[in-house]
């Protein structure tokens, strides 16, 4: 009897496992990059073997699911910035398992397990007050410059991803010419150990990113410019020193000095508002860059969200201000969404002013009734990269009556800082208000795009510091130059130790770029 019992309570814990996560299985072909990859039996039955270790423990699998949701947003959106293809972020888990202080027994550290040398040549600060290893946005840009710059010499995104494991000497070493330019790839038990371990990862992992975090949260990014620290930061945005302190360890005192922008991640609950999509295509920032912050700020508690919030994704449960909503729990078509919750996807379309090419986003909130006319707030305030869509989601109002009480159609003429009517119309001949914004100016570090919303704190008292400026123009009268012979393995960093000066005046000196790699009996100059 009691081994009966036994046996039952093992089969529904086996049933119980196998039915929280279906395990994929791994295809005899697939995507990756601009890649085909084929796959035969034996490759098949390894990388099986790796992704059913993935799922075996399940508590462990939704933990890392759960992290890896929350950051992938913002890695994505890097990536996307960087020209890379979407495929690339699976390395990321397959390195650190999105843990930010993770160390690496060979002392490679953080999301992108960097060592320290590596990490400065791809423009991350690493000493003992910053190490940007930690830092979700900033590993993330110095990895897709690292693999950027592999795959130019390699010319196959499957050698650049081994070259991650081995180093572009390596990897040239490795691979040769074999797969220089290839399109179609064999993978069998020959093909490198770490692409295969890569592929598991990305067979685990890909149709489960873009639910909701089990917690109904998200991660929020806010780019800071010293001198600040988290301890000020944490009482303008109302969340405790220790919860920033947790989530950016890059900042290892607690302090953010002057220098450069960086950029504070913390957590909100609640769905992760709408963020304009961002393209390679899009023009990198320019030193002169400058960052805005309104004078005068939005009103809160937009969109306003009440009823069975645990429950958001069932119909009738939540009412988005004052109108029945549904949360999507996950990225699809609209006739996915309308089928889930009952209504025609004409319906949902209509009442949400969606076009039929649209998708459906993970975490957004989507009406289930018509919206208002107009709404309680007065106005709002345009920030950079909204559109008229978001806007009019954000407050419930139909989007043909946003358009006419501003007497705005197209999204490019909305500007930063525009206020735009949400209750009453613009009257005729009145000029449409644009909220005097505070500049800053960017540092020129390197180029970045737009970083969802930017703020920028200072201590109380005290006035921002300037931006940095470009490093100045070495002396025409140089006093000294060393000539030094580079040897097998000596990178940038190792001689901007040896000689005790930077990686970027090396570079200056010597005509470099951030793609040119030192060969073997190349001469160095060095200025003292």
């Amino acid at each position: 009897m009691i081994i009966n019992r036994l046996l039952i309570v093992l089969t529904l814990c086996f049933f119980t496992v196998k039915g929280y996560a279906q395990v994929p299985q791994v295809p005899s072909q697939l995507k990756f990059a601009d890649l085909t990859l084929r796959l035969n039996q034996h490759a098949q039955r390894e990388i099986q073997q790796d992704v059913d270790a993935l799922y075996r423990n399940q508590t462990y699998f939704k933990i890392k699911l759960d992290r890896v949701n929350l950051y992938m947003p913002t890695i994505e959106r890097v990536l996307r910035e960087e020209g890379l293809p979407p495929d690339v972020k699976y390395l990321v888990i397959q390195e650190s398992s999105l843990i930010s202080d993770a160390v690496s027994t060979s002392n490679a550290v953080g999301f992108w397990q960097f060592k320290q040398g590596t990490a400065e040549e791809v423009f991350m600060r690493v000493d003992n007050q910053i190490d940007e290893r930690k830092n979700i946005v900033a590993s993330t840009r110095g990895a897709a410059l690292y693999l950027k710059k592999h795959n130019r010499y390699l010319d196959n995104w499957m050698c650049a991803v081994v070259s991650y494991q081995m180093g572009l000497g390596g990897a040239r070493g490795y691979f040769g010419e074999q797969y220089s330019g290839k399109k179609v790839i064999d993978i069998d038990k020959n093909s490198h150990w770490y692409f295969k371990k890569f592929l598991a990862h990305k067979i685990a992992f890909e149709g489960q990113i873009g639910q909701l975090v089990s917690n109904g949260s998200y991660l929020e990014e806010m780019v800071v410019h010293g001198p600040t620290d988290l301890g000020r930061i944490s009482s303008t945005i109302g969340v405790s020193e220790n919860h920033l302190k947790e989530y950016n360890k890059w900042a290892t005192n607690g302090k953010i000095p002057a220098g450069k922008p960086y950029t504070v991640v913390y957590i909100r609950e609640g769905s992760a508002p709408i963020r304009p999509v961002l393209t390679s295509n899009e023009p990198a920032s320019t030193p002169s860059q400058v960052n805005y912050i309104p004078s005068k700020q939005n009103k809160a508690g937009y969109p306003n969200v009440t009823g069975n919030t645990s429950n958001a994704g069932k119909p009738n449960q939540i009412k988005v201000n004052s109108i029945k909503a549904v949360q999507a729990q996950k990225t699809g078509s609209q006739e996915a969404l309308a089928e889930e919750i009952g209504i025609r996807e004409g319906k949902l379309r209509r009442v949400n002013d969606l076009k039929k090419k649209d998708k459906i986003v993970a975490g957004n909130y989507y009406y289930t009734k018509r919206k208002k006319g107009k709404s309680d707030a007065e106005e709002h305030i345009v920030q950079p990269g909204e559109n008229l869509w978001q806007i009019s989601q954000r407050y419930g109002i139909r989007l043909h009556s946003l358009k006419a009480k501003n007497r705005i159609y197209k999204d490019a003429d909305l500007k930063t800082g525009m206020v735009l009517k949400l209750k009453d119309y613009r009257k005729r001949n009145e000029d449409i208000e644009i909220i005097q914004q505070k500049q800053f100016a960017s540092p020129p570090q390197i180029a970045q795009r737009n970083e969802r919303e930017v703020t920028i704190h200072q201590p109380p008292g005290q006035t921002l510091s300037p931006s940095v400026q470009a490093s100045a123009p070495v002396n025409s009268t140089r006093s000294q130059a060393i000539y030094h012979k580079v040897t097998q393995g000596e990178t940038l960093y190792a001689l901007s130790k040896r000689y005790n000066v930077t990686v970027d005046q090396l570079r200056q000196w010597n005509n470099m770029n951030t793609n040119s790699i030192l060969s073997v009996g190349q001469q160095i100059v060095i200025r003292k």
